[in-house]
């Protein structure tokens, strides 16, 4: 796929991941456009970039989308939608009754599952105008195997993971040229994992992976551990369970 002169709006991209890749599209020439929820931090990177274009729209709110779909659509619209918005509640005991699990699991399945289909739904027409246009769906090594502290947002990610093949092949079936990427990293060095000490990658590895995955049109884009992790999950799911989930991880789940 090629990137130089494509427009690409970056959910949830003024910071960590989706500001790495902000600056990375702009270094190849393509044009930017990143949202957010936080006004402050928009506002560093229109001072910082003052070629990207900074909408603030939270990517779990339906009005927000309708607005940003408006905004977009009078700004001459995109030819990639990249979805890598998302978030993690804090670890919790799923084995003792607490009603935060259910209002956490809510907001994480409906930012990132429900509300990449709504801004997919929305952007969908637009994009099949286009002569070459693409979606990216950010899913998790979690979408393999799940995490005992992070079962809802795991839970969250395989949704969007079986989602998003099942959409590249409903594209198909009906000749829609749209490309539909999934791309799949392992743990990454951002704020929302900065108390995590497992191995990380960075983001500008991260977001290396993914452009090189794009150019080449490899629909599912695994980076980093996520490669090696995806063959130990097939052949050998015990294994991959347990590096997910080390005997270190259980003294959390009982304190």
């Amino acid at each position: 796929m090629k990137l130089k002169g494509k427009t690409i709006l970056i959910t949830g991209g003024a910071s960590g991941i989706g500001l790495e890749a902000a600056k990375q599209f702009l270094a190849i020439g393509a044009k930017v456009i990143v949202t957010g929820r936080n006004q402050v931090k928009l506002d560093a990177v229109r001072k910082s970039f003052p070629s990207i274009t900074a909408i603030q729209s939270d990517a779990g709110k339906e009005a927000d989308a309708q607005s940003l779909f408006n905004r977009v659509k009078e700004l001459g619209g995109i030819d990639i939608l990249y979805n890598n918005a998302g978030v993690l509640v804090s670890p919790s005991n799923l084995g003792i009754p607490n009603d935060k699990h259910l209002e956490g699991a809510a907001y994480e399945m409906e930012v990132n599952y429900l509300g990449v289909i709504r801004l997919n739904n929305l952007f969908l027409d637009m994009l099949k105008s286009r002569n070459e246009s693409a979606i990216i769906n950010t899913t998790s090594i979690l979408s393999m195997a799940p995490s005992l502290i992070e079962a809802t947002y795991s839970s969250s990610k395989t949704a969007l993971a079986f989602y998003t093949t099942s959409l590249r092949e409903h594209l198909k079936i009906i000749g829609s040229k749209v490309k539909i990427f999934e791309l799949i990293p392992p743990l990454v060095a951002t704020e929302m994992t900065a108390e995590r000490k497992d191995k990380k990658i960075t983001s500008e590895k991260m977001v290396e992976g993914l452009i090189n995955g794009l150019l080449k049109d490899h629909y599912t884009i695994r980076v980093g551990d996520s490669k090696i992790f995806n063959f130990i999950n097939r052949f050998f799911p015990g294994i991959a369970f347990n590096i997910i989930n080390p005997k270190q991880s259980h003294q959390l789940l009982k304190n």
